[in-house]
């Protein structure tokens, strides 16, 4: 008797090469995002900020936190990305070497100086119970198709646009990049992908007297009340703005406000608190934000205050040291470096609370503090000839506000990389 196979065997299906192909491309496209195809999918509305940016019972009521957690839903209570341990990490850090970013300004190519330890690069960001989500360049570049994209502030904001150029730039052929600098303004432009990445410098935000991107070491430092609008105007039409400001402040316990213009034959000046002179600050920029940015076609951020290791005592180290010679992070978790940054901090928190605007912050302070051994120290290129003196004490020279790349800002933009995945 002859065996029947069965009905699903009897007949023969052909598969179209059309549908093959595309099969096999959604299994190739699955294998490389995979995982920031998970971030993508799932759909969260919540714009959380730090501890000290709590909200009222009512409105927390009505958020929910986007969960970057690995195994933890939203209903759990979701992951604070900024708090967290570095730990060591020899197979993916550093994301880049220095020597392929041909980008990195002179004063952050610390191998390039001589430093003699690389330590400092191979140090991961790991979040309390979660992961960040990997940086995946080609997806970066694809989220930047068509855009705008913009860091405003200091130096320190520079180096993580810096950063950022470093971790993509290598998947773009060399023929469709470009760099160029026009006084305040640095473009770089993936031309395959119709994208700009910009950095507009604007140490104050606010018009001031340091606002001259070559000449601005000034000791007497004066900004100009409700004067966003000198720089804003050159921001308007951005996609993706990233803010910073702090670092100039920090000039003692006062700071000098002009109330008139810079033009004025007799100039009205006042002195108010960092913190108030701060205030005004922020006020004005949740002002601008709330008239020039629509937040269902821009995504603003915030980065905020990075700190300085000027005395090692702060971490129980020698009286009389700084950053110069550490090799490795601060291990104290409830380590702060600084109270003023503490009270800034607060400062944020309660201007920020009233915006209209979703300003999601980068809270990199915390993470940032930790990193003794990340800074340029006396690796960098000298703005002006190093004395005897100085040459016989390089603790005296040494910078401990500036980082090093490859190193801790690139963090930074993994961070900014998961807030972008994430409304």
């Amino acid at each position: 008797m002859q065996m029947m196979n069965p009905p699903f065997l009897r007949t023969k299906h052909r598969i179209s090469p059309y549908l093959f192909i595309l099969l096999v491309f959604i299994l190739f496209v699955s294998f490389i995002y995979g995982h920031n195809f998970i971030f993508i999918f799932r759909q969260h509305h919540h714009h959380d900020t730090h501890a000290l940016f709590s909200t009222t019972p009512e409105r927390s009521k009505q958020q929910k936190v986007a969960a970057f957690a690995v195994g933890k839903t939203a209903e759990e209570g979701g992951c604070d990305l900024f708090s967290g341990r570095w730990v060591r990490d020899e197979l993916t850090r550093p994301l880049y070497e220095e020597s392929e970013c041909p980008y990195i300004q002179p004063q952050l190519t610390c191998q390039e100086h001589g430093r003699p330890d690389k330590e400092y690069r191979r140090w991961r960001w790991q979040p309390h119970g979660c992961d960040l989500p990997t940086f995946n360049a080609s997806l970066m570049l694809e989220m930047l198709r068509g855009k705008r994209m913009m860091f405003i502030g200091d130096s320190l904001n520079r180096g993580q646009y810096v950063s950022l150029i470093c971790l993509l730039h290598q998947f773009i052929p060399e023929d469709a990049k470009s760099m160029e600098t026009f006084d305040s303004l640095t473009v770089f432009t993936a031309k395959e992908y119709n994208a700009t990445i910009e950095f507009y410098w604007a140490p104050f935000l606010l018009e001031s007297n340091s606002d001259n991107a070559v000449i601005h070491r000034v000791t007497d430092r004066i900004v100009r009340k409700g004067s966003i609008n000198k720089h804003g105007r050159y921001w308007r039409g951005a996609d993706i703005v990233v803010f910073n400001t702090y670092l100039w402040w920090i000039t003692g316990s006062k700071m000098k406000i002009l109330l008139g213009s810079f033009n004025d034959e007799v100039k009205e000046i006042v002195e108010l608190s960092t913190e108030d002179a701060y205030r005004m600050a922020m006020k004005s920029l949740v002002r601008w934000v709330s008239m020039n940015m629509d937040p269902n076609k821009t995504r603003v951020f915030f980065t905020s205050m990075s700190p300085s290791h000027g005395k090692s005592i702060e971490w129980g180290g020698e009286p009389g040291g700084n950053c110069y010679n550490e090799t490795t992070p601060i291990n104290d978790p409830t380590y702060w470096s600084s109270d003023s940054q503490k009270s800034i901090m607060q400062v944020i928190g309660e201007v920020f609370r009233k915006s209209r605007v979703p300003i999601t912050f980068l809270n990199i302070t915390q993470l940032s503090s930790y990193r003794k051994d990340a800074h340029t120290s006396i690796y960098k290129k000298q703005w002006s000839p190093l004395t005897p003196e100085q040459l016989s004490n390089p603790v005296s020279y040494a910078d401990c506000v500036h980082w090093c790349l490859p190193g801790l800002q690139d963090t930074w933009n993994e961070l900014l990389f998961a807030k972008l995945l994430y409304p």
